[in-house]
């Protein structure tokens, strides 16, 4: 692959079990405050830090998200964790876009401040804050302030926006704070466990994916769609 250096593309990985609006608020979040010209969404295949294998099959979570971001043109999917066996750590995924001729510099991974208080626990870790960028979106309270008390030596790598990101020359740690939706995968499933309505959580096509081919539970889609209409009003 053959980019300009001054090219910079956003990575947010995940499960995606299902995606949801939050998801899609926390990359546009990243990149608007970072004006990064791409988002490359990575399902997980074997998350490490997930005891629970993903519930949906990885072909209807690729699928998930291909319908969720298909009116967005900067937006784009990739498999390399699910062709992979192994665990899907983001260290492997990272070296894996560094040999199709990514500069860590030009890379910016995406999460919230809750999975980045876990990031000494990361595989290759302290080296995976070499390999990319870190994009992490403040939200609800949430921020790395405790993490930074824990691990000081956090703080150097910390940068405030707005920044000048083509001068870049070593990765950073960037704070977004950001409105993002309060939702949550683990809500969404048992929201359709209990046959309740998901509208408005993640998008249309996503939803009706979901109540088509009764995902995560048999789902009552008469009640999904009386939810829906309620919203209406």
């Amino acid at each position: 692959m053959t980019e300009q250096n001054s090219h910079r593309i956003g990575i947010l990985g995940g499960t995606f079990d299902p995606i949801h609006i939050g998801h899609l608020d926390a990359a546009a979040a990243a990149k608007q405050a970072l004006d990064l010209d791409e988002i490359l969404f990575v399902p997980a295949n074997k998350p490490p830090h997930r005891q629970i294998h993903p519930q949906a099959s990885s072909s209807h979570r690729t699928t998930l998200v291909e319908l969720a971001i298909n009116e967005h043109k900067d937006y784009r999917i990739s498999d390399v964790e699910l062709r992979r066996e192994t665990p899907s750590y983001t260290a492997l995924t990272l070296q894996s876009l560094h040999s199709s001729g990514w500069k860590a510099e030009q890379l910016f991974f995406i999460l919230g401040a809750d999975a980045f208080s876990q990031i000494t626990t990361w595989h290759d870790y302290p080296r995976v804050l070499s390999d990319s960028n870190f994009v992490v979106i403040e939200r609800h309270g949430i921020t790395l302030d405790p993490i930074i008390k824990c691990h000081p030596e956090l703080s150097a790598r910390v940068s405030s926006l707005p920044c000048k990101t083509n001068d870049l020359n070593e990765t950073q740690i960037f704070l977004v704070k950001a409105t993002t939706k309060s939702v949550s995968s683990t809500e969404i499933r048992n929201l359709l466990t209990k046959g309740l309505s998901i509208d408005g959580l993640v998008p249309e096509p996503v939803a009706q994916h979901i109540y088509a081919y009764s995902l995560y539970k048999k789902v009552d889609r008469l009640h999904a769609k009386k939810g829906k209409e309620g919203k209406n009003h």
